[in-house]
Order: structure tokens, then C-alpha cells, then sequence
């Protein structure tokens, strides 16, 4: 990705017409300024999918897809990156720029494309040698039927057998010591101590003994999102340690990140608007034969904040169904210490608890769908497991008992972004614990505004004073910096004054709303004054590191619109954290639409901020005659403020 230079994708995406490109798969229709059609990436009737051709961005309304022309063809056609610019370049007449101090850097990526090219492919060769064993084994076959699954189901998810066999896939690799065959995990090679090697660190290794990583099991492809086979599940017909097994970790497969079932889930899992989380790939597969298809399996590991993250870009709610033995309840205490950074009042999570006796395999085959569906419908909202988790095994109508729930509040509550869910879970919390809400906040230290004061140099780059210079050839230009038109004296004034002194970081609230506007109409940064400016780069991550990137960006790209600063953030590795605060549903409003919003929460963060940093000169008893000069401006500022608040 960072050997295209921005620059180039930039004027890509200025030559391409993202009408054409998406038009190309949806029918869209003239809808004002805008285009609208039929979601290529849930089921719906109406039409919720907008492209705007000013913005080059799309949005959908209903599943929450959105992107430039390069994001459409990456998750339409699962295109990667670089063959997306490049299918998009090609359309344009432009050629891919190519630098001579990236040569070698160029040729090693290229290697490195080849190298993962080769792993899928043996990877494809061996599912289809196992389907084919499958055909071969009434045994294997046997099996699935006696777990109730039909040949369908196992077609469609590409189910296969692992001959019991030492070297069973020499049949369909003839050079069986290709070392190849042990990077894809599918062999496993051991040296002369009798150590297993890393497939990362085969190359060149010199292996004594190598055979088959599955025998006489079951077998399960692992795809990713786009469909690819990155690795193999494999389950034991019989009895046998371990149960399950899966591939190892490879260039192409991570545990970590990857869910099983998700490509074939993927469109249900939109229509739905929800994810079902299972422990295992036969869970998938019945209940997906039972037609509850939004259903996903995490891949041997407990959930990770990659996992819930992934499955959030497809839908706005989650459900981890685990069983209901001490496991089970282990199992979903890490599951939700996962999900909370990544919650938001849009975004939600359940808990479904089966009986002890079942899974969801012997639960939907029992039962049926109907009956699944409506345990579904009977989840633990997160809040509430929030709450229990918090309280098990504590006396609360003793002092001791409450002060140890919020001691195991502190941590998991300050995981939560400030949002109207985290005050409703800290307004229930008091009620259990039969303390009023603010003192609950403060012996939680929770809020920005009981934030302990630190020195806005600890957060924030150095403010830059707004200059002009004169650019040889270009005439003159005013080069970006933080001072725009309305900024304030008296807020000057008073930021000058207190540039030394410390600064709280702001209500976490209003910097997330603040940023996200800037995100989705980085034209309105004149709108943020210095006093401002350095306050949102202070702010929680992900919004600090955020702002000061956003600053950065606009120094060099002044007029950017939304298209080229979301591919200019997904260079930069902030796509997802951008995509955290959910600026893309803005994009599509006019500038004017927000532009009081904007002014809103920028006004309440430096309202927040003037009234600590009087209250800290206060204290100090005002003696100084500087100390009287800064808490006069700063009254100054803060009626000015006042005076336009309650207009936005």
C-alpha cells in the first residue's frame, strides 16, 4: 500500500467518476445531487445506498457500508489495495508510477504477492483433494449423517476427509518436500532434535521427518472475508486428543483475526444486522442447515477486539452464544472485556446462555430454528452481564462488598467511550449499589471532567502560529495552521496565557462529535480556534491522535474532499480508528447542515476547560496580578461562548 504515494491515488480518484464504478453493479437513479439504488451489500426494497458524485463517496443507510471508488471494488469484488488502484488506474489511462529507490522494495513486495499466490493455490489443491476423500469414505460420510448434516451443508462449506494416512497428500503433491507445503501449514516438518518448525522460519530449514498436519479427520476450509482458503480445521471422527485441530500460523492465517463462516455468512449476517458468535465449525454448519445463517465461530481462541471489530464493520450487534457451564460464563467475561473500547450507543452486544447439556449444534436439532431464534431473542444485553459479572459473589448491602464492585468496575467502565450508554450502566450500577451517580463517577474517576489535570504537552504537537510566506512561481498562499477567521481575541488571549499552565483533556463526548465532523468535511477546520484546536489534540485516543494527524494532512492537502481523505487514511493505518466514530453517515449532509454541530461541541469543550482553569486560579487565591489578567480573559471568552451556545 505505501508504495503508491498519495499523491497518485489523490488524482485517481479525481479522474474517476465513482457513479460509473459503482454503476457498473448497482442501478442507481438520479435522487437530487445524489444517486441512489439498492444496496449491493444487504438485502433490502427501498433503497438506502447513496453515491454522491461532489463527495466521490458512497453510504449506505441500511448496513452501514460506505467508501471511496477504490473501498466499492475492494469489497464488492474483494479486490486488496493494490489491485484496486490498479484495475481503477488501468480504466483511467494512468500508469502506476515506478520509482527507482523502490526497486527493490518493489521486487520484494512483488515476491511476497507470488509467495502468498503459491500458498493459496497448494491450499485450493488439497481442499479439493479432501472433498474428493470425502466421496471416497463411507466412514467420514457416516459420520456427518450422524451428526445430522445433509450433503448439501457440506458442500456448500467445502467439508472434506483427511485420509488416515502419514503422507496422504504425496498422492496430489509429488514433490512432497516442497517447502511450501509446510509455510501453508499443511505438513509439518520436524528437525533432526525432533522440534517442530515455524512455517514462518521453513525456508531453508533442514527437516528429517515431515508428514500430513490432518489425518483420519474431518475437514473444515477456513476462507477469509473475500472467500480465500487460508488455512484447515480439522475435527476427529473418532475419539482422539486433540478434538479439534487447526492449521498454524502462517503468512496467510491468523486465529486471532479470523472468524469461520464469515464469507458465507456475510450477506445474512447484513440482512440481519447481527452476528451470531458460536465455538465451533459443526455449530456453523447446523445451524446454518437450519436456516440460521448469520452465524460465525471464532477459530479455537478466546474472541479478540479484532474479532469484534471485523464483525462490526458488517453489522451493528453481536451475539456470542456460549454454553452455560463455568467455561462458558469464562469464555464470555473475555468476550465482553473485548468488546467494550470498541462500543458506542449504535453499537450493541448480547450474551446467549444455552442449557448445560447443549450446544448449539444438539440445541437447533433438538429444538429447531424457531426455538433457537427466540433464545436469541431472550440474550443478555452486555450492560446487564456487565452488572452481574460486577456483583457475583459480593455482599452489596455491606460497605465492603460495593467498594470491591467498584474496584472491579474501575477497570472494565473506563474501557467505555463516553457515550449515552456508559451514563445508563453507571446511572443502573448506582441504583444496585444504592450510591448516588456522582459519587459513584467520582470513586470510579470516570469523565473528563474528574480527569486529573496534565500538561498539554504530553498530548498535543506544539501549537503553530498561523504565518504567510510567498512561494516562488505559486503567488501567495497562506500555509495551514490552526488560527482561522473567528477564532476569538479573547480566547487567544487567554490560551496564550495559559500556555504553560495545565490542561484536562476534554469531555470525551464532545471531541468524538467534534472529530467526527472534521472527518467527514475537513473543509470546516477554520472552524477550530488555537484555544480549541490544542484541546481536541489533547483529547482520548482514538480522537487526539486523530486531530493531529487530520492538522498534518490538511497542511499538505488543503482542499481534500471526503474520498481522498478516507484513502489517505487507510495509507496511513487510521482507517479503522476513523471508522470507529462513524463519520462516513455525515458525508453526505451538506457542510452547512453540520457546521452548528461543529461549532457546538467546540464551544462546549473550551467552555469545559475555561471553568476548570478558573476554578485552578481560584484556588490559588488570585494574588498574582497575571493570575487576575488570565481569569479575566478567560471570563471574557467564556461570555462569548456563552452568548453563542445556545443558538447551536
Amino acid at each position: 500500500m505505501s508504495l503508491i504515494p498519495q499523491d497518485f491515488i489523490e488524482e485517481l480518484l479525481r479522474r474517476v467518476d465513482i457513479v460509473d464504478v459503482v454503476g457498473r453493479s448497482v442501478q442507481l437513479k438520479k435522487a437530487g445531487t445524489n444517486y441512489k439504488g439498492l444496496c449491493p451489500f444487504h438485502q433490502e426494497k427501498s433503497p438506502s445506498f447513496t453515491v454522491s458524485p461532489s463527495k466521490q463517496f458512497y453510504h449506505c443507510f441500511g448496513c452501514g457500508a460506505h467508501g471511496s471508488a477504490v473501498g466499492f471494488l475492494m469489497e464488492h469484488t474483494g479486490m486488496g489495495f493494490p489491485d484496486a488502484v490498479r484495475e481503477l488506474a488501468r480504466e483511467a489511462g494512468m500508469e502506476l508510477p515506478q520509482h527507482e529507490a523502490d526497486e527493490a522494495t518493489a521486487r520484494r513486495a512483488a515476491e511476497q504477492r507470488s509467495h502468498k499466490a503459491r500458498l493459496r493455490e497448494v491450499l485450493e489443491q488439497a481442499e479439493r483433494f479432501y472433498r474428493d476423500r470425502l466421496r471416497a469414505s463411507p466412514r467420514a460420510i457416516d459420520y456427518l449423517k450422524g451428526r445430522g448434516l445433509s450433503g448439501r451443508a457440506a458442500a456448500r462449506f467445502g467439508l472434506g476427509y483427511a485420509p488416515d494416512d502419514w503422507q496422504g497428500l504425496a498422492a496430489v503433491f509429488p514433490n512432497y518436500d516442497a517447502e511450501v507445503l509446510l509455510q501453508a501449514g499443511l505438513v509439518v516438518g520436524r528437525d533432526a532434535q525432533g522440534q517442530t518448525l515455524d512455517p514462518a522460519q521453513a525456508a531453508g530449514a533442514t527437516v528429517s521427518r515431515r508428514y500430513d498436519r490432518l489425518r483420519d479427520r474431518i475437514t473444515f476450509p477456513i476462507r477469509n472475508a473475500q472467500g480465500e482458503i487460508i488455512g484447515f480445521g480439522g475435527r476427529v471422527l473418532d475419539r482422539g486428543e486433540p478434538k479439534y485441530l487447526n492449521s498454524p500460523e502462517t503468512e496467510l492465517f491468523h486465529k486471532g483475526e479470523e472468524l469461520y463462516g464469515l464469507f458465507e455468512a456475510r450477506q445474512a449476517i447484513q440482512r440481519h444486522g447481527q452476528a451470531l458468535v458460536v465455538e465451533g465449525y459443526l455449530d456453523v454448519i447446523a445451524l446454518a442447515q437450519h436456516g440460521v445463517e448469520h452465524v460465525v465461530a471464532t477459530l479455537g481462541t478466546a474472541c479478540t477486539a479484532d474479532h469484534v471489530r471485523k464483525l462490526f464493520r458488517h453489522c451493528p450487534q453481536i451475539v456470542f452464544c456460549f454454553d452455560g457451564d463455568t467455561a462458558g460464563q469464562r469464555a464470555a467475561t473475555r468476550a465482553m472485556e473485548a468488546s467494550l473500547p470498541l462500543l458506542g450507543d449504535e453499537r450493541s452486544v448480547k450474551f446467549l446462555f444455552l442449557p448445560v447439556e447443549h450446544d448449539p449444534d444438539s440445541y437447533v436439532r433438538q429444538h429447531g430454528a424457531d426455538a433457537f431464534e427466540r433464545e436469541i431473542g431472550r440474550a443478555r444485553p452486555l450492560s446487564v452481564f456487565l452488572l452481574d459479572t460486577l456483583a457475583d459473589g459480593l455482599a452489596l448491602d455491606t460497605a465492603e462488598g460495593r467498594a470491591q464492585a467498584i474496584a472491579r468496575a474501575r477497570n472494565l467502565l473506563g474501557q467505555l467511550a463516553e457515550s449515552a450508554l456508559k451514563g445508563q450502566i453507571l446511572r443502573e450500577m448506582a441504583q444496585r449499589l444504592q450510591t448516588p451517580a456522582d459519587e459513584l463517577r467520582e470513586a470510579l474517576a470516570l469523565g473528563g471532567e474528574r480527569r486529573a489535570a496534565r500538561p498539554a504537552a504530553a498530548a498535543a504537537e506544539p501549537q503553530r502560529a498561523a504565518t504567510r510566506e510567498r512561494v516562488p512561481g505559486d503567488g501567495s498562499r497562506e500555509r495551514f495552521a490552526p488560527r482561522r477567521a473567528g477564532a476569538g481575541r479573547a480566547g487567544d488571549a487567554a490560551l496564550g496565557a495559559a500556555r504553560s499552565q495545565r490542561l484536562s483533556r476534554p469531555r470525551a463526548d464532545h471531541a468524538r462529535t467534534a472529530l467526527r465532523i472534521l472527518l467527514a468535511h475537513p473543509e470546516l477546520w477554520h472552524e477550530v480556534s488555537p484555544a480549541q484546536h490544542e484541546l481536541l489534540t489533547a483529547a482520548q485516543q482514538p480522537v487526539g491522535e486523530l486531530a493531529r494527524w487530520l492538522e498534518s494532512y490538511l497542511d499538505e492537502h488543503e482542499h481534500a474532499n471526503a474520498s481522498a481523505l478516507w484513502e489517505a487514511l487507510r495509507s496511513a493505518g487510521l482507517l479503522p480508528a476513523a471508522e470507529e466514530l462513524q463519520p462516513a453517515e455525515l458525508v453526505e449532509l451538506d457542510a452547512e447542515q453540520v457546521q452548528q454541530d461543529l461549532r457546538g461541541a467546540l464551544g462546549s469543550i473550551e467552555m469545559a476547560w475555561i471553568k476548570q482553569r478558573q476554578q485552578q486560579l481560584a484556588e490559588t487565591g488570585l494574588g498574582e496580578q497575571t493570575a487576575r489578567l488570565e481569569y479575566q480573559s478567560l471570563s471574557l471568552r467564556l461570555r462569548e461562548l456563552m452568548r453563542k451556545l445556545p443558538r447551536l
